[in-house]
Order: C-alpha cells, then sequence, then structure tokens
C-alpha cells in the first residue's frame, strides 16, 4: 500500500490524516509538524485561551495518543528542508522521508512589522500559534499599555481580552475604517462602537512609523505625528500562505498553492488543502482562511488521494467571539454593491445582508444566529430573497426559504 506524507500538523492536516484512516486507507500515514504541539486549534488562542477560560489540553484537536492508535506516524517539532520530486521524498533534519502521494497542510504565517521600524524589539508579538501566545501571556496584566497594530478580526479579537483584563488599549489601523478589508462600513461601525464602549482608542487613518526602545519596546511614534508610551505590542497585520516549500519544489503559486477543483498541485503526486491553497470556486479562483475551509477541503481531499476523484466545492463561513459578541459570517461579501441591515430580536444583535445587485452574497450576524443559518442555506440554495422583505422587521426569515 501507498505511504502518504502530510506535512503541516494544524487543522487542514490532522483532518487529512484522520479521513484517510476513516475511509479505510491501510498504507502508512505521516504526519510532519514543526510545533511540539499536537495538533490543535486555532481560533482559542487570541479569545479563550489568551483570556484564560480554557486549558491547554481542550485546545487539541484529539488526544495525542489517537495517533498511535490509528497507525499514524506524528513526527513534532520537525522541520521539513525540501521536497525531491523526482524522487518523491521529503527531506527533514537530513533525513529522507519517501512518499508515494504527498500533501503539503503548511498554513499561513503572519505579517510582521519590518526590522526597520522595531520588528527585533523585546515585547513585539504576533498571534498565530500557541508559542505566540504562551510568550505574550504574561503582558496581560492590568494597568499596562498595549499597542495593537491592525483593525482585522485579530486585532479587534486581542484587544478584546486586553480591555476584558483591564488593560490600557489602543488600536490603530492605517486604513480608514477597522474591518476595511472583509466587511462593510455598516459592521465596522457595529465594532468601532463596541470597543469603544469597552474603552478601546481606536485610531483610524493612522499608522505606525516606529517602535522605540533600546532592547525592549516603550514606546511608538504614529504617522500623524502622535508619540504615545507602550508596554507591549501585539501586530495583526494579517497572514500570508505558507508556499516556500512548495515554490521551492517548483509547484504552481496563484495566491497559495495553485491547486484543481480535487485539490491536486501542478504535481500528480502533490495535494494541498487549507490556508496555504488557491483553488476554484464559482468560475474564480478564491483561498479561504477559515477552519471550516481547512477541514472539509482536508476531507475532500483524503477521499480524491484514494481515487473518489470529487470536485471539493466550498461553503464559505467564519466566525469572531468579541466580548459577548459572537459574529457569524455567511458566503463571501466580495464584490457586493448593496447592504442591508435588520435589527434582531434582542437588545445590541442584528445582521447585515451584502447583494451584488440582486443577488444575495453574505451575510454578516451579530448574536443572531437566526439571521445567520438562514441567511447561509439562503446563500448555498442560491436564493435572493427581496431586500426590502429582508429588512422588514415583521418578516420571518424562514418564510424567505
Amino acid at each position: 500500500m501507498s505511504h502518504i506524507v502530510v506535512i503541516g500538523a494544524g487543522q487542514a492536516g490532522a483532518s487529512l490524516v484522520a479521513k484517510l484512516r476513516n475511509l479505510g486507507h491501510s498504507g502508512a500515514v505521516t504526519l510532519i509538524g514543526a510545533e511540539t504541539a499536537p495538533p490543535y486549534q486555532r481560533p482559542p488562542l487570541s479569545k479563550a485561551y489568551l483570556l484564560g477560560d480554557m486549558a491547554v489540553e481542550r485546545l487539541y484537536l484529539r488526544p495525542e495518543s489517537f495517533y498511535a492508535e490509528n497507525d499514524i506516524t506524528l513526527r513534532l517539532d520537525t522541520n521539513v528542508q525540501g521536497i525531491d520530486r523526482d524522487n518523491r521524498t521529503v527531506t527533514t533534519g537530513g533525513e529522507t522521508v519517501p512518499y508515494d502521494m504527498l500533501a503539503l497542510c503548511t498554513g499561513s504565517v503572519p505579517r510582521r512589522l519590518p526590522d526597520s521600524i522595531g520588528r527585533a524589539l523585546g515585547g513585539v508579538h504576533v498571534v498565530r500559534t500557541l508559542t505566540d501566545v504562551d510568550d505574550m501571556a504574561p503582558e496581560f496584566a492590568p494597568g499596562r499599555r498595549v499597542l495593537i497594530v491592525g483593525g482585522g478580526y485579530i486585532g479587534l479579537e486581542a484587544a478584546a481580552v486586553a480591555a476584558k483584563k483591564g488593560l490600557d488599549v489602543t488600536l490603530v489601523e492605517m486604513a480608514d475604517r477597522i474591518l476595511q478589508r472583509v466587511a462593510s462600513p455598516e459592521t465596522s461601525d457595529y465594532f468601532r462602537a463596541l470597543h469603544t464602549a469597552h474603552g478601546v482608542k481606536i485610531l483610524e487613518g493612522v499608522g505606525l512609523e516606529t517602535l522605540t526602545g533600546e532592547s525592549r519596546v516603550t514606546g511608538a511614534r504614529l504617522s500623524d505625528g502622535t508619540e504615545i508610551a507602550v508596554d507591549f505590542v501585539i501586530v495583526g497585520v494579517g497572514i500570508t500562505p505558507a508556499t516556500q516549500l512548495a515554490e521551492a519544489a517548483g509547484l504552481e503559486i496563484e495566491n497559495g498553492i495553485r491547486t484543481d477543483a480535487e485539490g491536486r498541485t501542478s504535481d500528480p503526486h502533490i495535494w494541498a488543502a487549507g490556508d496555504c491553497t488557491s483553488f476554484p470556486w464559482r468560475g474564480q479562483r478564491i483561498r479561504l482562511e477559515s477552519v471550516p475551509n481547512a477541514i472539509d477541503q482536508a476531507e475532500c481531499v483524503a477521499q480524491n488521494m484514494l481515487g473518489a476523484g470529487k470536485e471539493y466545492v466550498a461553503k464559505p463561513w467564519f466566525w469572531s467571539d468579541q466580548y459577548d459578541i459572537k459574529l457569524q459570517i455567511a458566503g463571501l461579501n466580495a464584490g457586493y454593491t448593496r447592504v442591508f441591515t435588520r435589527k434582531g430580536d434582542k437588545e445590541g444583535s442584528q445582521s447585515i445582508w451584502y447583494y451584488n445587485g440582486d443577488r444575495l452574497l453574505a451575510v454578516d450576524a451579530m448574536n443572531d444566529p437566526r439571521a445567520y443559518m438562514i441567511g447561509k442555506r439562503l446563500i448555498e440554495g442560491g436564493k435572493s430573497p427581496d431586500p426590502m422583505a429582508v429588512t422588514d422587521p415583521a418578516t420571518d426569515l424562514k418564510a424567505l426559504m
């Protein structure tokens, strides 16, 4: 039986190897991860885990014993130096591991500050791995001053944790508004008001010029000339697909590792899934940074590695927890031309509905799970209700199905 090697022991890699065994693959399976911890959930890192509400063991996707019990060779703390496509081997620390089929689930890496503006100073953190969060956790003491660079979801989630822990929080966003790349002005307005009500100082249209300090950060100079004192900094300015191994191996890259609809790369013996991957979707090529996509795409790739010949049809959805607000997003809002707001049944709940012309694209639901679930079903079913009916509080959303 063939030996399947999976590089990347995150959500996609762990889902892929589990699915292989679930489907009855009896050949050798090796999962290689660079981190020392077994595969774990990343979303709680910037929420419940950073708050101290979740023990590290609860982060693990499965007990570490799962892998041995299912005859999966789990190699942690292992960096892959290269892929030899001709001989079908990967090199790890001088050792050569042969494969019959290879899956790349290398995920993504956080963007960091340039060295020229203080990246190397102590007290400058990113939020991506368990080690990242463990390193910054001692910084979260009441009264300390934190600067958060970036007003996307990671930055806002970190701001919410810091504010709940009693820190003095300043967030800077270079764009005109927070969430500008991913959400409508209406959604930005909602979360700006939420954070301001919790004492977070949000500065929009303001970038970071430089951090100051000798060996450790002590302050920051902003693009408008303002200088502020800080005790530590969290950088949340996005992520990029981890494509270095694929590029070095000569695989096609297009906003990630380019795959076909089944998850196969430009090499017929190499597959890819998760954040690192771009794939065809509704006549375009997209890359999704989400847990649901990592799971669903990896499981589809596992089936196809065993010969299923099944196209992956993504059903995009996302979520974010900030304070007592759960944001749930269905669909992709790219290309929207009109936005409509529906008030929810409870105080502070509402949903934002994105349309391109008459076609429903996406829904942002804040503490409104009913709007999210119905919006998701409408989008997946290709149905686009009249926006006037959506925004009419007298309309029973379920009737729109």
